[in-house]
């Protein structure tokens, strides 16, 4: 054996023998129980980023109960990720002086679609290099055909039943991107904001937001408020920088009578709290900032301003015109920006795609509190509840090319006939503004079935991303090998980050639940963020994404893996630490030099009574079965008998540990065992009688690496194939169980 561990000789070996030989399928164990996890499919876009080495928690559940004898599905995967793909995309097109409005769709969809199948390869390169036993003869990618016809199916399944509706409401509008966004998907940013007191005619009111004031239909005030009863109902005289006006003052309970003087303006068409008090008393829905972020042309000559230009502009005038009481220039207020480029959202009505959310969300709900899912660890169940229970129906529409596109058509005819009215029942169009809008599976429709047209134009927007992800464990399953879906959905754990738990694994158990009626998986896990050396979050921006195959390189991937489970309770963050990489590493040496000791024992060196001693108890490595069916459990030595009771409780610690989910405290157990117990205590005291030890070090050595394999697999693998030992790889090996002796 090499006097010096070297990773880079032995990690592509063994994966490449592991994948050739099958090992990563289900197959190896045909009759054994079902044991499933689908990974979360990382984006497509870019390069994995460290954080994805956590992926490391699931190759150790499937390591573990593929030793078990389960057969183990680790299902591979990748996401379009639609916008932020896009936007990774447009920036490449930017370093060549060149935007996606240079292109058709076709021609953007095209060159993006190869794009992500060049970074693709990257990716899965990654994931291998990484030691992840993934099943990569069932590999899925979110655009496939297969996968896009089931979506398609489930959004028509869901607009059958009245669950999705098409809807002018309120959303969330990156103006940079040119496209929506779910509530989730917006970031808050604490700022300090001018707070204007601008005279309404008899009223003062505050406000932020200056240039929306072109589209205010009316001033609210708390119905319980005795200051401004005999206002309510009436209209006032208000003097404008655009010139005198009247509006309507209503009185509406969302009105905090805290804030301000108790007296808002309401602009329905610009914030989602006045849309909801403009439905409640059939206001006007008067759009003055355009999809652009620039003011229209009912704001007169501050029309073509961009919004911040425009709120200084008017802020001046009227400041001249002495419609400004006071101005708070400390007030702080929370801004939504766009997560990706920190562009303040604007609030703008918007025909969308929603889902009603709230039956489906009910039935997530039940499926926790009734055990069907368990969360771990449990203190996220509540933020589960939370979020749930508090609920706004999902807007799916994204105005972007990369995606899948919204099966809906639009009859023209229809909407001729819906802008006329006149021609078509007024309750007919109250009721719905799917009218006139053909959903199918997929297929494409020739003719309106109402009017029998043929002119018809598709739905532009694609489906948010998490629509199609969030029904990533059955769609996998049912695009794949005959009898999968049967065999292993619903799936037995869920590990993921915390921070996506809302946007994406309580989405997967709504739509998992309502597609197949059953919860898509038994167990959510939770893990920590994976932070820079300082404890900051990585990403591009700061320039402190760290590249996982650098770290491999310096540390080897078993390092790696290790120093990611041990030290960190599971759930908890953590930061990455060179010193405990560096720690790990020092491990596979000390695990590389047990070995030596042990595997390369050389009897003829010993005296005549050591090799004697030694022929009756030394395992037989011709045949790879200990000579006298592990006799030397019946030893008279104390040590001998010390070590082995200490190796059935680490055994027993180990098994808990997986079983319980408690990673951190396995790795600990093994590290403490192997170098303390085992190396500097049980090797220690065995050099002076090593034949009759021979046969307990090899047998506690072997068992340790059979414990250690799901955290540490190619040096385990390495050294195990250097032992006697029955079976071909140390990956199908049994997990290992206490004597029974």
């Amino acid at each position: 054996m090499d006097k010096v561990y070297r990773q880079d000789l032995v990690e592509s070996k063994w994966y490449q023998f592991w994948e050739e030989k099958g090992y990563f399928k289900p197959e190896i164990n045909p009759e054994g129980e079902p044991y499933t996890i689908i990974l979360p499919p990382p984006n497509a876009n870019a390069p994995l980023h460290f954080g994805h080495a956590m992926y490391v928690v699931e190759d150790i559940l499937i390591r573990y109960h593929r030793m078990k004898g389960k057969a183990c599905l680790w299902l591979p995967g990748s996401d379009h990720a639609g916008f932020e793909t896009q936007v990774v995309f447009e920036k490449e097109l930017a370093k060549e002086g060149k935007s996606r409005f240079d292109f058709d769709r076709q021609t953007l969809y095209q060159m993006i679609w190869d794009f992500v199948q060049e970074n693709k390869g990257t990716m899965e390169g990654q994931l291998r290099r990484l030691g992840f036993s993934l099943d990569w003869s069932r590999m899925k990618f979110t655009l496939e055909q297969d996968i896009i016809k089931i979506v398609y199916k489930t959004f028509k399944k869901m607009f059958d039943q009245g669950l999705i509706y098409r809807g002018n409401r309120i959303v969330n509008y990156c103006t940079k991107h040119g496209t929506s966004f779910s509530d989730l998907e917006v970031l808050y940013e604490e700022r300090k904001t001018p707070l204007y007191y601008i005279k309404y005619g008899p009223l003062t009111l505050a406000t932020v937001r200056l240039e929306t004031k072109f589209g205010d239909t009316a001033c609210a005030v708390h119905p319980k408020d005795q200051r401004y009863q005999k206002y309510i109902g009436k209209e006032i005289n208000i003097e404008t920088v655009l010139g005198p006006a009247k509006i309507k003052v209503v009185a509406d309970e969302a009105v905090d009578r805290q804030f301000g003087t108790g007296v808002i303006k309401v602009t329905p068409a610009h914030s989602a709290a006045d849309f909801e008090i403009g439905q409640r008393h059939n206001l006007e829905i008067r759009q003055v900032i355009g999809y652009d972020g620039r003011l229209n042309e009912k704001c007169g000559k501050f029309a073509g301003l961009s919004v911040k230009e425009a709120r200084v502009a008017i802020a001046q005038e009227m400041e001249q015109k002495n419609l400004i009481e006071k101005v708070d220039y400390d007030y702080q207020n929370r801004v939504a920006v766009c997560y990706k480029c920190g562009t303040e959202i604007e609030p703008l009505p918007l025909q969308q795609w929603f889902i009603k959310i709230e039956d489906l969300s009910k039935q997530a709900i039940k499926a926790v509190k009734d055990g069907q899912i368990k969360v771990y660890p449990k203190r996220w169940e509540s933020t589960y509840f939370n979020w749930l229970s508090n609920i706004k129906d999902w807007n799916i529409s994204r105005q972007i090319v990369w995606g899948m596109q919204i099966p809906a058509w639009h009859c023209m005819e229809c909407s001729k006939v819906k802008s006329q009215k006149s021609k078509v029942n007024n309750e007919t169009m109250k009721q719905s503004n799917n009218y006139g809008w053909i959903v199918t599976a997929g297929e494409v429709p020739t003719k309106c079935p109402n009017c029998k047209s043929t002119s018809l134009e598709q739905d532009p927007d694609v489906f948010d991303t998490w629509f199609s992800s969030g029904q990533w464990p059955y769609v996998t399953l049912q695009t794949n090998q005959p009898g999968d879906f049967e065999k292993f959905y619903p799936t037995s754990v869920m590990e993921t980050m915390y921070d996506i738990l809302l946007f994406w694994v309580a989405r997967m158990v709504m739509l998992g639940l309502f597609v197949t009626g059953k919860a898509p998986f038994k167990d959510i896990l939770l893990h920590g963020k994976v932070l820079d050396p300082l404890g900051q979050k990585m990403s591009k921006s700061k320039g402190n994404v760290v590249n996982p195959m650098e770290i491999a390189d310096l540390y080897g991937a078993d390092a790696i893996r290790m120093a990611l489970v041990y030290g960190t309770a599971f759930g908890h963050d953590q930061a990455l630490s060179h010193p405990k990489l560096q720690a790990m590493r020092n491990f596979t040496n000390k695990l590389w030099n047990i070995g030596r000791f042990i595997i390369e024992f050389n009897p003829e060196k010993l005296g005549t009574t050591q090799k004697t001693s030694r022929s009756d108890s030394l395992i037989n490595r011709n045949s790879g079965t200990p000579s006298h069916s592990e006799s030397f459990r019946k030893s008279t030595y104390p040590e001998d008998r010390e070590i082995l009771e200490k190796l059935d409780k680490v055994i027993v610690t180990v098994t808990k540990s997986l079983d319980q989910y408690r990673f951190h405290d396995g790795a600990e157990a093994l590290y403490e065992f192997i170098w303390h117990q085992f190396a500097d205590i049980y090797i220690e005291s065995t050099k002076e009688r090593r034949a009759q030890a021979q046969p307990v070090l090899e047998y506690v050595f072997r068992t340790s690496l059979e414990l250690l394999h799901p955290f540490m697999p190619f040096i385990t693998e390495e050294l195990w194939q250097k032992l006697p030992h029955q079976g071909q790889s140390i990956m199908i090996t049994n997990w290992p169980l206490i004597s029974n002796s």
